[in-house]
């Protein structure tokens, strides 16, 4: 599944208000797509990478021999999920989704969300 492919599907999961695939080595977001008009994805992607970042250094200083399977940030109206990429071509990048809390299944959404990863052929 390609970038263009992958945003869409992403988008296609209940309650989803914005998706992105962010590159955490520069903060770039590689691809966007949304619906909401308060949600900026490029501000999304840029802070979001300071999270991922945070995670792995404090990972890093705990010796954890692990990996995040994925990041979630709960909001009084939305959840936000950011799941890194495994694989050779998908180091150093992650996938954002937002969600409307009131819209989604936050257990259906992970699912869902791990599976378009897995699938993404960057």
């Amino acid at each position: 599944m390609n970038v263009d492919a992958a945003l869409k599907e992403a988008m296609s999961i209940d309650g989803a208000i914005g998706a992105a695939l962010v590159d955490y080595t520069s903060g770039m977001a590689l691809g966007t797509l949304g619906t909401s008009k308060e949600l900026d994805l490029t501000v999304a992607a840029a802070g979001n990478t300071e999270v991922v970042r945070a995670k792995a250094r404090t990972m890093e200083m705990l010796k954890m021999n692990d990996s995040i399977e994925d990041i979630l940030i709960t909001l009084g109206k939305q959840y936000h999920l950011i799941r890194p990429l495994t694989g050779r071509n998908g180091s150093g990048l992650f996938m954002y989704l937002a969600l409307d809390k009131s819209r989604s299944n936050l257990a259906m959404s992970r699912h869902q969300l791990r599976s378009i990863a897995d699938d993404l052929d960057v």
